[in-house]
């Protein structure tokens, strides 16, 4: 039996029949009447896309890049995290980058190579508390690990993410990725799916065990047709009272393409998502949201970055 079956057959069976009637209710991720402002669903292409890509060269070891970088705005500096490889290498090892901008749209590598060589990172996001930077990274084989920095440059490995049931057991071995971190008070929230299936959550004190809220996804993949066969949060922001979250999702079993969707929950548990996802289509994917300031601007990072804003509304 494939990891893929094994956790289907461990999704089935804990879950049930009655997570069944759950999800067609909509529990998990129902779409219907929910508050979804204009400027948080509502965007158009920048002009100068795609804004930072792979180099192109082969000999270079961020050829390509791949799934979600994620980008801060800190002091009027945006700075970009990404995962770069080549042909050559990328079975091997993901590597580590940053580029930095004074607007967000041209950008500048930071250095001559990747800023972390030791771990395999990709698809990472990266949230302060404190002085302190941490990132929440897939690694080899899509077991996650935790990173933290001072500076945003020099990173330090924290250790694999220790997930574990309601009971105190560890979840089932397999994959389980595109972590996707929000703090609140003292308590840490991370948002995870296995084989991009289905969403949970787990929470935690201390970063280092992380225990789930419950044993069940707070969102499923489908029954729309947009996410039918794959869905992973990539970022959680709060907005006039509510929970948003980004995720990405295909409609093709193969993950031929991607698109990028929004949910919304008043308690990090029960979500909606948006009648009118996708939001952007085309492989427009790993998407989350900026602040410049002024604005919301929704970043898209797979396979490149690209950029779009708020549609402007017409005048009358």
């Amino acid at each position: 039996m494939t990891v893929k079956n094994r956790l289907s057959a461990w999704s089935s069976a804990l879950l049930g029949a009655a997570v069944l009637i759950v999800c067609c209710t909509g529990c998990g991720g129902k779409t219907g009447a929910a508050p979804f402002p204009e400027e948080l669903v509502h965007f158009e292409a920048g002009t100068d896309n795609p804004l930072f890509s792979g180099t192109g060269d082969s000999t270079d070891w961020d050829e390509k890049i791949r799934e979600r970088g994620f980008i801060l705005r800190e002091d009027s500096t945006y700075y970009l995290w990404y995962t770069g490889y080549n042909r050559q290498t990328g079975k091997q090892m993901k590597y580590l980058g940053l580029a930095t901008s004074p607007d967000g749209l041209k950008w500048e590598r930071y250095g001559a190579g990747p800023i972390y060589r030791e771990h395999w990172i990709e698809d990472m996001c990266v949230v302060k508390s404190g002085d302190t930077y941490y990132m929440f990274a897939e690694g080899r084989d899509d077991i996650p690990r935790i990173f933290s920095s001072p500076d945003r440059v020099t990173w330090t490995d924290q250790g694999v993410i220790d997930i574990r049931l309601k009971d105190g057991s560890p979840i089932p071995k397999g994959p389980y990725g595109t972590p996707a971190a929000w703090i609140e008070g003292d308590t840490w929230y991370l948002f995870y799916e296995r084989n991009d299936e289905n969403i949970w959550l787990a929470t935690s004190g201390d970063r280092k065990t992380w225990t789930n809220v419950q044993d069940e996804p707070v969102l499923y993949a489908g029954p729309e047709a947009y996410d039918k066969y794959a869905v992973a949060f990539n970022q959680v922001i709060r907005h006039n009272g509510y929970y948003y979250a980004y995720y990405h999702a295909s409609a093709y079993e193969d993950w031929r393409e991607w698109t990028t969707n929004v949910a919304v929950s008043k308690d990090l548990v029960h979500w909606t998502k948006y009648s009118g996802n996708p939001i952007l289509r085309d492989n427009k994917s790993s998407g989350h949201l900026v602040h410049d300031g002024t604005r919301y601007r929704l970043y898209t990072s797979h396979p490149e970055v690209h950029v779009h804003f708020p549609v402007r509304k017409q005048a009358n």
